[in-house]
């Protein structure tokens, strides 16, 4: 059972994530909070092994309250749920222990498969950012894919479709189709076909 505590300032978005995971069996909401310093007050309490957090709150913001809580129980994961796309935001709240990071703008269903996937042991993140660690791997390894796009060019190689591919690692589709243009680029390949060519000949089966 996915114990998953709540931190954000708005109520109504906290309002709106109970609402889509009110009738999810194996999810229970143990707990929310509206700043930083109630949020270590609900984890110390209640213990969560997931927590969702905005990083913009009173008294406490999520990156303080991030470290904080790794510190004290290093086994829960943190989903960052912010409305901040920089590069900067993103790779603090990465540094302060994170798993995980979202947009407000997103899906409420991505909210769900991200809780999923953390909670698996696995990250998750928005296909609309960009962490410094992924930009400076592309930059200083032309042609070196990351352990994700691995993960996800073996599957390619079982014929597998993008939502297929994202069902079974817990991502979002649009965070499959991103990783294949972005190995596509870095491998130096022409489209779609020569992707699943390329998987095939280096049999990327595991």
């Amino acid at each position: 059972m996915i114990r998953l505590a709540i931190a954000e300032d708005h109520q109504s978005l906290i309002d709106g994530i109970q609402l889509l995971l009110k009738y999810e069996d194996d999810i229970e909401i143990i707990g929310t909070a509206n700043d930083g310093e109630a949020l270590l007050k609900l984890v110390r309490l209640k213990q969560p092994n997931v927590v969702i957090t905005d990083i913009r709150m009173p008294k406490m913001d999520g990156i303080a309250a991030t470290k904080l809580m790794k510190k004290e129980f290093p086994h829960t994961k943190i989903l960052a749920f912010s409305m901040f796309d920089q590069s900067e935001a993103v790779n603090q709240m990465l540094d302060a222990g994170a798993s995980g990071y979202i947009l407000k703008n997103s899906a409420l269903e991505e909210v769900l498969k991200a809780v999923r996937a953390i909670y698996n042991g696995n990250t998750y993140f928005d296909a609309n950012i960009k962490t410094n660690t992924e930009n400076n791997s592309n930059k200083k390894n032309k042609g070196i894919l990351t352990k994700r796009q691995i993960e996800i060019l073996a599957l390619i190689a079982q014929g597998k479709t993008s939502r297929e591919i994202a069902d079974e690692l817990f991502i979002g589709i649009h965070t499959v189709d991103t990783h294949r243009k972005n190995m596509v680029r870095i491998l130096g390949l022409q489209g779609k076909g020569e992707l699943l060519r390329y998987a095939l000949e280096k049999k990327y089966r595991f």
